[in-house]
């Protein structure tokens, strides 16, 4: 696949647009985001399929319809605080990047922080701050947030992310009891104790591991 431009605008149109995506600010910047910069170098043929891609580490970037749903129900404005959970290689940060002022990234995985640092970087995105911790626990050193979106499944929503939202803050992430099967919910902080909630989408997501998440031998390494 040569020209990656055309590849993406056609990936937009097709895989965005036609399913029903309407929020501009999501469609713009995926429109400028170059997928093909996140993927290994042997996937970039592929970067811009209708599928999730291996990115090392048991981990993989999400399928681009599903970035674009969830940052599409998390109703980003521009000058936003976000907070995203599962870095990864840094395409959805990349994403809310082009929206938000400003968003904090959080990854579990050391190698994969510190290539999607280093990647965001590169690419000029200056407003991305990646951050090696458990993202269970939220950042509560940059609190609140006006988004909070997870790229991977919990059993429950964290209590801690619940705390970390502005009032209107919105928290998109899947749910579910089972490690293969979740539900897309978006939350809506109303008051300090009132949150509104609704399923969006069945979806099945790499497991949010953490002390509020899924458990993992050898526990996650501290936030930095």
């Amino acid at each position: 696949m040569g020209d990656f431009n055309e590849a993406r605008a056609w990936m937009v149109e097709r895989q965005i647009v036609r399913r029903g995506v309407r929020d501009e600010y999501v469609i713009a910047a995926m429109r400028r985001v170059p997928r093909e910069a996140f993927v290994p170098a042997d996937l970039r043929d592929f970067a811009y399929d209708d599928t999730p891609l291996p990115i090392g580490g048991e981990q993989s970037i999400s399928q681009p319809f599903i970035v674009a749903r969830m940052l599409a129900a998390a109703e980003l404005q521009p000058g936003n605080h976000v907070l995203d959970i599962g870095t990864g290689s840094g395409y959805a940060a990349a994403i809310a990047a082009e929206i938000a002022g400003r968003v904090d990234s959080i990854e579990r995985d050391p190698s994969l922080a510190e290539d999607a640092r280093e990647r965001l970087q590169r690419l000029g995105y200056e407003n991305v701050e990646v951050h090696v911790g458990d993202g269970t626990v939220g950042f509560a050193a940059h609190a609140p947030y006006d988004a909070i979106i997870a790229a991977a499944g919990g059993p429950h929503v964290p209590q801690a992310l619940r705390a970390q939202l502005a009032p209107g803050g919105r928290l998109v992430m899947p749910v579910g009891s089972s490690l293969s099967h979740q539900r897309l919910v978006k939350i809506v902080r109303r008051g300090e104790h009132d949150y509104d909630e609704q399923a969006l989408a069945e979806v099945r997501f790499v497991p949010l591991v953490g002390d509020d998440g899924w458990p993992q031998p050898g526990g996650a390494p501290p936030l930095n």
